[in-house]
């Protein structure tokens, strides 16, 4: 189905209508994945009373060729390498762990920035809701997926406003449940399923967390 959405903003509100099941839920948080997840997953926190906080991830891409993501830094400045990947390179190449390391020290820059360092949250036996404003590829999400697997969580759920229908397959085999508002076919670009899809700034971000904290939303264990 192809829909033409509004905004971020309004486009976590629509979303959070589809969650209804999750409103006031304890044992579930919903997890922004900077930047642009951000303003979606706000709305769905506010909405729907859910504790929130960021899921930040640096992509690794291939030295030289860096639109081909081989894994990613995320949660805990963990490293995923796709497994289908590491079989065909040497990922303890000097080339390949530098560029590790460029965005280990990238993923502890946004962590202070959006987040000033706070404890992570603690995700196990938990609801997870992973959101971001669309997925395309879904390479960069699916990093972020194993590494949450790896934190023991009750569920997770994606919840996007824009899934591509390949990223729709790759998502639907790797988590509990998949919710979005709009499957593009023939996929071409995200930026022709919003009005608005201004890339978000750092402020943002961090008036929407600074938001979120003022409404009690902000995880804090």
């Amino acid at each position: 189905m192809y829909k033409i959405l509004k905004n971020r903003a309004e486009a976590g509100i629509a979303l959070a209508d589809e969650l209804q099941a999750y409103k006031n839920s304890p044992d579930t948080i919903i997890l922004a994945i900077p930047r642009g997840g951000v303003p979606v997953a706000y709305e769905m926190a506010v909405k729907l009373n859910l504790h929130f906080d960021l899921m930040i991830v640096c992509k690794l891409g291939y030295p030289r060729h860096e639109e081909y993501a081989i894994g990613a830094v995320t949660m805990g400045n963990l490293v995923y390498i796709n497994p289908q990947v590491s079989a065909t390179i040497d990922i303890n190449a000097f080339n390949i762990q530098t560029m590790i390391e460029k965005e280990r020290r990238e993923y502890l820059r946004r962590d202070n920035l959006y987040r000033n360092n706070r404890p992570l949250p603690n995700v196990k036996g938990k609801k997870v809701i992973l959101v971001d404003d669309g997925v395309a590829t879904g390479l960069s999400i699916t990093a972020v997926i194993m590494v949450l697997k790896q934190l023991n969580p009750a569920e997770i759920i994606v919840a996007v406003p824009v899934l591509s229908p390949d990223a729709l397959k790759r998502l639907s085999n790797l988590v509990d449940k998949v919710f979005c508002l709009s499957i593009p076919e023939p996929f071409h670009s995200m930026k022709l399923c919003y009005d608005d899809f201004h890339q978000v700034t750092d402020q943002e971000v961090k008036v929407l967390c600074a938001k979120a904290a003022r409404r009690n939303l902000l995880d804090s264990v």
